[in-house]
């Protein structure tokens, strides 16, 4: 695997650019143990690129992560099997869990709304 601190520099949101980003596949992904490690606000993002729902949220979040540039924003490829994604009990996608210092504080199932995904990443 990517040591953390590499894969989190290519993900991290940045204003400048598109929020865009592939889904890391299960060699990419942080472990449990990293992600409950990460300091500060970080946003994961559960889905596959395929999924319908997922593409359909991606407007919304990018329109959201661009107000909230202080968020960490991983794109995880989830699916039967990922150990992350059963870790925090994923079951429809994209899932967005919030988490603060590695400890989550919300989730939102497919959101759809970028005020919905706002309103969750304000209250933190």
């Amino acid at each position: 695997m990517t040591s953390l601190c590499a894969t989190k520099e290519h993900l991290s949101h940045n204003a400048g650019m598109s929020t865009f980003q592939p889904y890391l596949n299960e060699t990419e992904a942080p472990t449990r143990a990293e992600v409950d490690a990460l300091h500060g606000l970080t946003l994961l993002e559960f889905g596959t690129d395929w999924c319908s729902h997922c593409r359909a949220a991606q407007s919304a979040l990018a329109e959201v992560l661009l107000q909230n540039p202080q968020w960490t924003h991983f794109t995880i490829e989830d699916g039967p099997g990922r150990p992350l994604g059963r870790s925090y009990h994923i079951k429809l996608w994209p899932t967005l869990v919030l988490l603060q210092d590695g400890r989550e504080i919300s989730r939102l199932v497919r959101p759809t709304h970028a005020v919905d995904i706002a309103t969750a990443l304000n209250i933190a």
